[in-house]
């Protein structure tokens, strides 16, 4: 690191904590620090949501994934693609439960279901979320470590002490002044404004990217794989054991039963201004993901040229003799990339992806301390208390918690030793929590027929099942299933037992119209674009929007936004069909393949990440200022603090 890519990489992080400092003169209630006042637009939600997904430790396991299965992945993506979308684009889950208005997932299952349902799930999703979490922290500051070139381990007051271990408490602890300073307000202005700039930098990244490898280059590394392990072509990739067309549709089954089940981002998912605004949301999220997949993998597959090519022998030896230097083999093996990455690129261009990783994290540490904190507040004590917190005995109860959060996953980061895919671990420890409760989400805002008792034995099964199935796994290395597999059949199980038990128990039908403020119990009124106006109810379309989610809420610019991605996704979909046929009868020869991907891999998303650059610029800045706009006009109501009194919110009783 030149001190030019200092400068770049620390410019950027001060000028965002400053603003972030600004947030927090709006942080007047619970809901406020909790659901950032329930004010948030689609543009806000989609970018802050985004830098969840930009930390180091997202792209060290990106890059761990394509290591592995390279573009051959992406192919048998597209067979769910459609989809997904549809699912997204209907709202699903998402609409609903923003119509609930509870704060936390957990707090909707005392609406729904029970007060002891919601300190049960509310401890076991702290509990899988802590976990989960911490080992983000480290893997951040592992790659940051590397990446800067620091020695593994540094003297201090007369003791050996991990780089990292220092690294992280730094990195915790700039993330902890965000979450604390104004709690979701802060959190989601600050991922926004990290996102913008992010967006910019992901251009000149791949700028840089292109002018320094040559495609051929790429194509001679990516080829040189052993027969069923083609990082191109899919119907060559069979030998790639925990990466396969197996992975996508179970990742995709797994993903529409456990819809916001998991609660990493939980102030973000109460954040949107109406329910239609959450559903945006979650569309324009896809558009943005797809420009920031080409720098992600871009650099993933220049990173393998750069290790294995002829023309970059003489850099290539001095990082493997940083890796070599890695007391765990372990770790030097996922670190090999990152270490890669900061040897070829070029002055300047370091800070630029530096400051990336550093605003990412930041940004996406803060969120898992803000909903975590949050959660243990929210949905343990809460709950217990017999009197309701005072506002601000309440905010310096959710301040501590999340200060807790902060130290455990310091300690955990410190202690634990990871022996897996770092996907594959979030896999496990979202299935602990997610493969039980997402039958309970599902049936509970769907079906009135759900009762009480189906949600518990459904949530027993799926988290005993994935608990399981994590200590078989642990005890016998040659487990049959892997992670991703136990959790989708403790999902499998778990909605099959809620609705079996829910028929045998059920007496009378809830209440759903209260629940989601619909019909007679629509006197409450969503906000949307300064303009009070009541939330309408689901209405009959035509069959083809209807097929795709699109109801009376999208204006004619929101059925462009949705028909457009969804019309894209189609057209890969259909790529895979025909290409699928095509290669069972006639297999395409392997020369195609790299061209195929250089267009359809790389060439797209890099025009992707153009547009969106440009589009969520504009997007997030006017999101900044409604949000604060709103924020300076709203009302507080201290009752509004995710306390729950038969089955209603306590600022909704009469």
């Amino acid at each position: 690191m030149t001190s030019l890519d200092w400068i770049i990489a620390v410019t950027p992080v001060v000028l965002v904590l400053i603003v972030g400092l600004y947030c927090r003169r709006y942080v007047r209630g619970v809901a406020d620090f909790m659901s950032g006042g329930r004010v948030a637009d689609r543009y806000l939600l989609s970018i802050a949501g985004g830098e969840l997904q930009a930390g180091a430790v997202v792209f060290v396991a990106a890059w761990e994934v394509l290591a592995k299965s390279g573009f051959s992945l992406g192919w048998w993506g597209w067979l769910s693609g459609p989809i997904a979308l549809a699912v997204g684009i209907a709202g699903f889950v998402v609409y609903r439960f923003r119509e609930t208005r509870a704060m936390t997932l957990a707090q909707f299952f005392e609406l729904r279901y029970s007060k002891s349902f919601r300190l049960f799930t509310g401890f076991l999703g702290f509990f899988a979320g802590i976990l989960n979490f911490g080992i983000i922290p480290a893997v951040g500051a592992r790659c940051l470590a590397y990446f800067w070139g620091f020695p593994e381990h540094v003297a201090l007051l007369g003791h050996v002490v991990s780089t990292y271990v220092l690294l992280m408490g730094l990195f915790l602890s700039i993330s902890l002044f965000v979450a604390l300073s104004g709690g979701l307000v802060t959190v989601i202005i600050v991922n926004c404004l990290e996102g913008i700039v992010a967006q910019v930098f992901y251009l000149v990244i791949i700028v840089a990217l292109l002018m320094t490898f040559d495609w051929h280059q790429i194509v001679t590394v990516l080829q040189d794989r052993p027969l069923g392990h083609s990082l191109f072509n899919p119907f060559d990739s069979g030998g790639v054991k925990d990466f396969n067309v197996w992975y996508v549709v179970m990742g995709l089954i797994g993903g529409i039963y456990g819809t916001m089940a998991w609660q990493n981002a939980a102030g973000y998912q109460g954040a949107a201004l109406t329910p239609h605004e959450a559903r945006m949301g979650n569309v324009l999220s896809r558009w943005r993901e797809m420009g920031k997949a080409a720098v992600v993998t871009l650099m993933g597959i220049c990173a393998m040229t750069f290790l294995v090519h002829p023309d970059f022998a003489a850099q290539s030896s001095s990082v493997m003799g940083e890796v070599g230097r890695i007391s765990d083999p372990k770790v030097g093996a996922q670190m090999t990339m990152p270490i890669a990455v900061s040897h070829l690129l070029p002055i300047g261009i370091k800070g630029v992806l530096c400051a990336i990783f550093l605003m990412g994290v930041f940004g996406g540490d803060a969120t898992h301390l803000h909903s975590w904190g949050g959660i243990f507040v929210q949905d343990v004590l809460v709950p217990l208390r017999k009197k309701p917190f005072g506002p601000k005995q309440h905010l310096f109860a959710l301040r501590c918690s999340i200060v807790g959060v902060a130290l455990f996953a310091f300690l955990f980061g410190t202690l634990y030793r990871q022996v897996d895919y770092i996907v594959m671990w979030w896999s496990v420890t979202t299935a602990i929590y997610v493969g039980g409760v997402g039958a309970a989400i599902i049936g509970g805002l769907y079906w009135k027929k759900g009762t009480t008792a189906g949600a518990w034995v459904a949530l027993f099964a799926g988290s005993t099942l994935s608990v399981s199935g994590i200590v078989a796994r642990q005890l016998n290395p040659h487990f049959p299933f892997n992670p991703q597999q136990i959790g989708f059949g403790a999902c499998t199980i778990a909605m099959t037992l809620y609705v079996v038990v829910s028929l045998l128990t059920s007496k009378e039908s809830f209440n759903m119209d209260r629940l989601l403020h619909r019909g007679a119990y629509a006197s409450k009124k969503e906000t949307h674009e300064g303009i009070a106006v009541p939330l309408p109810a689901p209405s009959r379309f035509a069959w083809l929007t209807r097929l795709i989610g699109i109801d009376d809420n999208f204006t004619k610019g929101d059925k462009w936004i949705a028909g457009s991605i969804f019309t894209w996704s189609m057209s890969l979909s259909g790529i895979f069909v025909l290409g699928t046929l095509w290669n069972f009868f006639f297999p395409w020869p392997p020369g195609f393949w790299p061209t195929f991907w250089h267009v359809v891999g790389i060439g797209f998303p890099i025009f992707f990440a153009l547009v969106t650059g440009v589009w969520f610029t504009w997007g997030g800045v006017r999101g900044i200022g409604k949000f604060f706009a709103h924020l300076r006009s709203e009302r507080v109501n201290h009752l509004d603090d995710g306390t729950v009194k038969n089955h209603q919110n306590l600022d909704e009783r009469g």
